[in-house]
């Protein structure tokens, strides 16, 4: 995927990472941190209605995965949209850590690949990290700026006692 061969049929969603520079073992998408800070941040899923207008914020994904998958199965179709606001916090899908490990990573991949998309179409981006047990710390800064400014969510991972133990 990284030498650029693409084709009609790009189920991976190769075009979001072409030209990108890569980060450690598992080869994340290297993200640039925006120096830029929100004051005030909407859902992607309240930004993406058709009634929302307050452009004077940031687009985060802080809310269950089913609301913004949309975003990875069609990117172009929110772009303009996207471009409006002031900034976005890279996607936040989930990792669980009843889920196998190789989903956990390809959910950090894909936030990553949306991340480097969005910023070379012209949009600043603060990353997201993800973590849950000991098994994620290998890789959920892969692809992230070191000492620069990062965004994590608590969106469900502090429900239960042992979830917030991990968080």
């Amino acid at each position: 995927m990284k030498d650029g061969q693409f084709n009609n049929y790009d189920v991976f969603h190769a075009f979001l990472v072409q030209g990108a520079d890569y980060d450690g073992y598992f080869e994340m998408p290297k993200v640039k941190t925006s120096d830029k800070l929100p004051c005030k941040v909407v859902t992607f899923s309240k930004a993406m209605s058709k009634a929302f207008s307050d452009y004077d914020c940031w687009v985060v994904f802080y809310e269950h995965d089913k609301y913004f998958e949309r975003l990875w199965n069609n990117p172009k179709q929110y772009l303009n949209k996207l471009k409006k606001f002031k900034g976005v916090i890279s996607p936040d899908f989930s990792l669980y850590r009843n889920m196998p490990l190789p989903m956990q990573i390809w959910n950090t991949y894909r936030g990553r690949a949306l991340a480097v998309w969005l910023q070379r179409s012209g949009i600043e981006v603060i990353p997201n990290v993800r973590f849950n047990d000991e098994r994620t710390y290998e890789f959920c800064f892969n692809g992230i700026e070191k000492n620069k400014t990062v965004s994590v969510g608590t969106h469900g991972c502090i429900k239960s006692n042992i979830d917030r133990n991990f968080f």
